[in-house]
């Protein structure tokens, strides 16, 4: 595959780099775009979007902009949240009939909390290729600044708006070990902190990323019992995208112990003491002999 005179990989060093890679018909080429600063989409994604059919796209006026910034133009097709599965249909057409096709979403990696994941699912269905092209993810970004610890992320994204929903959702990540990563729309940033201090310890170290990559990004970190009072100092907090990082729960020999024991309680209904502290030892990774011992002190209650 050559290069067109008119990508924008033309007159780059990288030139050869690019001849030398394959890009097979029938494809659609998940492709991911900047979160903010336009110069972090990838060489390999503009010489895609040079040489793609079609660009599938959650908003066509904000992708022709991200186009004509590098001077490229394509057919765009709407792909939004709303259309997804007619949108997947036509698209499953017209690769089946041997076109190119690029998703992109406004920003970031397609299918990650943005629309795309249909599609993607679709076109797998019908046995065609997906090649994926990595790039701008706000999540991982903020990850690598945050200095939380920790080998393990929890992706959660969008929490539900409703009180209730939201609440619910949260209680059921009270004990989740890695580290947690919410989106939140800026008009809920101070609803969304005061829901985590409600629920999750106020020791718990909480980073705001917001408007990451763009001109007043801003990475905070603090305990999560300063967070409202943090957002609620300077209005300008209140504004823009964010990414909210959690720190997991921390390890607690009392809250294995906890869960140990609650196990414990439910296998002793229904079983023999020493059959339960066995299959209680096997499930919660505790010491059989004091399982057996705290079985004993139950029934003994």
């Amino acid at each position: 595959m050559t290069v067109h005179e008119s990508s924008p990989l033309a007159a780059l060093p990288v030139l050869g780099e690019t001849a030398h890679q394959t890009y097979p018909t029938a494809t659609l080429y998940v492709v991911a775009t900047p979160i903010g600063n336009v110069t972090d989409i990838s060489l390999r994604a503009l010489h895609v979007l040079t040489i793609v059919d079609a660009v599938a796209c959650e908003d066509t006026r904000n992708t022709a902009q991200l186009m004509n910034r590098f001077g490229i133009s394509k057919p765009l097709v709407a792909a939004h949240m709303h259309n997804e599965r007619q949108a997947a249909e036509a698209l499953v057409a017209r690769l089946q009939a041997g076109e190119r096709i690029a998703l992109v979403s406004d920003a970031g990696t397609p299918a990650v909390s943005d629309p795309g994941a249909r599609i993607v699912d679709a076109v797998r269905a019908a046995g065609l290729r997906v090649v994926p092209l990595p790039g701008a993810s706000a999540a991982v970004a903020a990850l690598s600044a945050s200095g939380l610890v920790n080998d393990q992320f929890h992706f959660v994204g969008f929490l539900p708006s409703k009180a209730k929903q939201r609440e619910g959702v949260l209680q059921g990540l009270r004990s989740v070990a890695a580290t947690m990563v919410f989106y939140e729309a800026p008009h809920r940033i101070v609803e969304c902190a005061q829901a985590l201090a409600d629920v999750f310890e106020p020791s718990r170290q909480v980073v705001y990323a917001r408007e990451l990559t763009k001109l007043f990004e801003e990475i905070h970190r603090c305990p999560l019992s300063e967070a409202v009072a943090w957002l609620k100092a300077d209005a300008h907090r209140e504004k823009g995208e964010f990414v909210v990082l959690l720190e997991g729960a921390p390890e607690s020999a009392d809250a294995g112990d906890a869960e140990a024991e609650r196990v414990l309680r439910i296998l002793l209904a229904e079983l023999p003491v020493k059959q339960a502290a066995t299959l209680a030892a096997q499930i919660t990774g505790q010491k059989k002999n004091a399982l057996y011992d705290l079985a004993l002190q139950i029934k003994g209650e």
